[in-house]
Protein backbone atom coordinates (compact mmCIF):
# COMPACT_ATOMS: atom_id res chain seq x y z
CA UNK A 1 0.00 0.00 0.00
CA UNK A 2 1.17 3.40 -1.01
CA UNK A 3 0.90 5.92 2.41
CA UNK A 4 1.40 9.50 1.25
CA UNK A 5 2.60 12.01 4.20
CA UNK A 6 2.56 15.96 3.64
CA UNK A 7 5.77 16.90 5.26
CA UNK A 8 5.45 20.40 5.73
CA UNK A 9 8.50 22.91 7.77
CA UNK A 10 6.26 24.64 10.27
CA UNK A 11 2.73 22.68 9.69
CA UNK A 12 0.36 22.39 12.20
CA UNK A 13 -1.45 18.89 11.64
CA UNK A 14 -4.36 16.77 13.22
CA UNK A 15 -3.53 13.15 13.72
CA UNK A 16 -5.33 10.10 14.69
CA UNK A 17 -3.26 7.24 17.36
CA UNK A 18 -5.57 4.67 18.11
CA UNK A 19 -4.62 1.31 20.18
CA UNK A 20 -4.09 -2.18 19.17
CA UNK A 21 -6.36 -3.43 20.99
CA UNK A 22 -9.88 -1.02 20.99
CA UNK A 23 -12.43 -2.94 22.09
CA UNK A 24 -13.17 -2.55 26.15
CA UNK A 25 -9.75 -1.45 26.63
CA UNK A 26 -8.96 1.79 28.71
CA UNK A 27 -4.97 1.94 28.58
CA UNK A 28 -4.72 5.91 27.63
CA UNK A 29 -7.35 6.62 30.40
CA UNK A 30 -5.92 4.51 32.94
CA UNK A 31 -2.32 5.34 32.40
CA UNK A 32 -2.95 8.92 31.48
CA UNK A 33 -0.19 10.35 34.03
CA UNK A 34 2.71 7.73 32.14
CA UNK A 35 1.22 9.50 28.80
CA UNK A 36 1.58 13.07 30.07
CA UNK A 37 4.77 12.52 31.37
CA UNK A 38 5.86 10.84 27.82
CA UNK A 39 3.96 13.65 25.44
CA UNK A 40 5.70 15.97 27.92
CA UNK A 41 9.73 14.59 27.86
CA UNK A 42 9.36 14.09 23.88
CA UNK A 43 8.09 17.79 24.07
CA UNK A 44 11.04 19.02 25.55
CA UNK A 45 13.68 17.31 23.13
CA UNK A 46 11.82 17.80 19.83
CA UNK A 47 9.73 20.78 20.51
CA UNK A 48 5.91 21.14 19.60
CA UNK A 49 3.16 23.18 20.05
CA UNK A 50 -0.07 21.54 21.54
CA UNK A 51 -3.38 23.28 20.20
CA UNK A 52 -5.31 20.60 21.41
CA UNK A 53 -5.17 17.49 22.82
CA UNK A 54 -8.20 14.67 23.97
CA UNK A 55 -7.39 11.08 25.07
CA UNK A 56 -9.85 9.00 24.98
CA UNK A 57 -9.80 4.91 26.49
CA UNK A 58 -8.28 3.69 23.17
CA UNK A 59 -7.30 6.33 21.02
CA UNK A 60 -6.12 10.34 21.03
CA UNK A 61 -6.72 12.70 18.46
CA UNK A 62 -4.37 16.31 18.65
CA UNK A 63 -3.59 18.84 16.56
CA UNK A 64 0.24 20.24 17.21
CA UNK A 65 2.29 22.81 15.54
CA UNK A 66 6.02 22.39 14.24
CA UNK A 67 9.11 24.74 14.68
CA UNK A 68 9.49 26.68 11.49
CA UNK A 69 12.45 24.95 9.86
CA UNK A 70 11.29 21.16 11.29
CA UNK A 71 8.78 18.65 9.38
CA UNK A 72 9.39 15.43 11.31
CA UNK A 73 6.32 14.89 13.14
CA UNK A 74 6.66 11.13 12.53
CA UNK A 75 9.91 11.11 15.07
CA UNK A 76 7.48 12.72 17.61
CA UNK A 77 4.51 9.94 17.16
CA UNK A 78 6.89 7.33 17.11
CA UNK A 79 8.80 8.59 20.34
CA UNK A 80 5.58 9.36 22.23
CA UNK A 81 3.80 5.70 20.99
CA UNK A 82 7.93 4.08 21.92
CA UNK A 83 8.26 5.68 25.50
CA UNK A 84 4.65 5.31 27.02
CA UNK A 85 4.55 1.27 25.64
CA UNK A 86 8.33 1.16 27.77
CA UNK A 87 6.71 2.92 30.51
CA UNK A 88 3.89 0.21 31.24
CA UNK A 89 4.61 -3.55 31.93
CA UNK A 90 4.34 -6.28 29.11
CA UNK A 91 0.98 -8.18 29.88
CA UNK A 92 -0.60 -7.42 26.21
CA UNK A 93 -0.61 -10.37 23.83
CA UNK A 94 1.99 -10.04 21.22
CA UNK A 95 1.49 -11.68 17.63
CA UNK A 96 4.19 -13.88 16.57
CA UNK A 97 5.37 -10.97 13.80
CA UNK A 98 5.35 -8.38 16.53
CA UNK A 99 7.23 -11.09 18.55
CA UNK A 100 9.64 -10.94 15.85
CA UNK A 101 9.95 -7.53 15.27
CA UNK A 102 9.95 -6.90 19.13
CA UNK A 103 7.31 -5.06 19.14
CA UNK A 104 4.82 -4.15 22.23
CA UNK A 105 1.05 -5.52 21.16
CA UNK A 106 -0.22 -2.01 22.27
CA UNK A 107 -0.17 0.81 19.47
CA UNK A 108 -1.56 -0.08 15.49
CA UNK A 109 1.76 0.71 13.35
CA UNK A 110 0.00 3.39 11.36
CA UNK A 111 -1.93 6.83 12.43
CA UNK A 112 -4.07 9.01 10.88
CA UNK A 113 -2.37 12.76 9.62
CA UNK A 114 -4.08 15.56 7.90
CA UNK A 115 -2.41 19.11 7.43
CA UNK A 116 -4.33 21.50 8.18
CA UNK A 117 -4.84 23.83 5.37
CA UNK A 118 -6.64 27.34 6.67
CA UNK A 119 -8.30 28.74 9.68
CA UNK A 120 -11.84 26.60 8.85
CA UNK A 121 -9.87 23.28 8.72
CA UNK A 122 -8.22 24.33 12.09
CA UNK A 123 -11.17 25.21 13.79
CA UNK A 124 -13.27 22.35 13.02
CA UNK A 125 -10.30 19.95 13.94
CA UNK A 126 -10.65 21.44 17.10
CA UNK A 127 -14.24 21.04 17.13
CA UNK A 128 -14.04 17.68 16.45
CA UNK A 129 -11.03 16.62 18.74
CA UNK A 130 -13.58 18.64 21.80
CA UNK A 131 -16.40 17.11 21.24
CA UNK A 132 -15.24 13.56 20.95
CA UNK A 133 -15.74 11.92 24.19
CA UNK A 134 -19.08 13.44 23.45
CA UNK A 135 -19.71 11.54 20.46
CA UNK A 136 -18.14 8.30 22.00
CA UNK A 137 -20.83 8.47 25.04
CA UNK A 138 -18.50 8.64 26.97
CA UNK A 139 -19.96 11.85 28.61
CA UNK A 140 -23.34 13.63 28.05
CA UNK A 141 -21.01 17.34 27.97
CA UNK A 142 -17.86 18.48 26.61
CA UNK A 143 -17.02 20.14 29.90
CA UNK A 144 -17.41 16.60 31.85
CA UNK A 145 -14.13 15.06 30.28
CA UNK A 146 -11.29 15.43 32.04
CA UNK A 147 -8.86 14.60 29.60
CA UNK A 148 -8.76 17.46 26.94
CA UNK A 149 -7.43 20.99 26.22
CA UNK A 150 -10.84 22.18 25.88
CA UNK A 151 -10.71 24.17 29.41
CA UNK A 152 -8.07 25.63 28.43
CA UNK A 153 -9.53 26.98 25.26
CA UNK A 154 -12.65 28.35 27.77
CA UNK A 155 -10.28 30.03 29.68
CA UNK A 156 -9.12 31.69 26.42
CA UNK A 157 -12.47 32.48 25.74
CA UNK A 158 -13.05 30.43 22.34
CA UNK A 159 -15.51 27.73 23.64
CA UNK A 160 -17.93 28.63 26.76
CA UNK A 161 -18.49 25.84 28.99
CA UNK A 162 -21.94 25.20 27.53
CA UNK A 163 -20.03 24.32 23.97
CA UNK A 164 -20.85 20.64 22.75
CA UNK A 165 -22.89 19.42 25.35
CA UNK A 166 -26.79 19.85 27.36
CA UNK A 167 -27.77 19.13 30.19
CA UNK A 168 -30.22 16.78 31.09
CA UNK A 169 -32.60 14.41 28.65
CA UNK A 170 -32.77 15.45 24.76
CA UNK A 171 -36.50 14.92 24.92
CA UNK A 172 -37.62 16.24 28.35
CA UNK A 173 -40.74 18.53 27.19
Amino acid sequence: MDYRRVWYPGGTYFFTVNLLQRKANDLLVRHIDELRTVVKGVKARHPFKIHAWVVLPEHMHCVIELPPDDADYATRLMLIKMRFSKALPQTERRSAVRISRRERGIWQRRYWEHLIRDEADYRAHLDYIHYNPVKHGLVKTVKDWPYSTFHHWVKQGVYSLAWGGCEGDLYDE
